[in-house]
């Protein structure tokens, strides 16, 4: 018999307080936020991101605004996205694509899908925000 799933959550503060690991690179600062449906930052999520090209992983818990940060390498092509958050029954994947970004799938999306995949140069970094729902929903991609 299957285990049934259970919602992720509140707890990622117990997991994230050993060690730094938001730091896959050195080159460029990526950060943003994690938004609900309604617009408000979500507190107590995850984000997990895998550079498949280089073989790193790193996570990041959020703060009180919602907001992440990690020290990454320019994506080459991109990078794996894993949120987690309170009421999810299952993480939720989505896709990192720097600025100028081209490949079949993020090409094959309408602009307004595309759009939430790649992330806004500001200030010398990478912004990614995450919106979970309504307006500008970020595409999730199911494994």
């Amino acid at each position: 018999m299957r285990t049934p799933s259970q919602t992720v959550g509140p707890f990622f503060s117990i997991g994230l307080c050993r060690r730094d690991e938001n730091e896959l690179g050195s080159e460029l600062r990526l950060h943003g936020r994690l938004i609900d449906g309604a617009g408000e930052p979500i507190a107590d999520g995850v984000i997990e991101v895998w550079d498949a090209s280089r073989r790193k992983w790193g996570r990041c818990g959020t703060d009180g605004q919602g907001m992440f940060e990690f020290t990454i390498d320019p994506p080459e092509p991109r990078l794996y996205v894993h949120v987690l958050a309170r009421g999810l029954l299952r993480h939720q994947l989505t896709l990192l694509y720097p600025p100028g970004a081209s490949d079949e799938l993020l090409d094959s999306l309408p602009a307004e899908a595309r759009a939430t995949l790649v992330a806004e140069q500001e200030d010398g970094a990478l912004r990614f925000d995450i919106r979970m729902q309504g307006e500008r929903q970020t595409v999730f991609f199911s494994e």
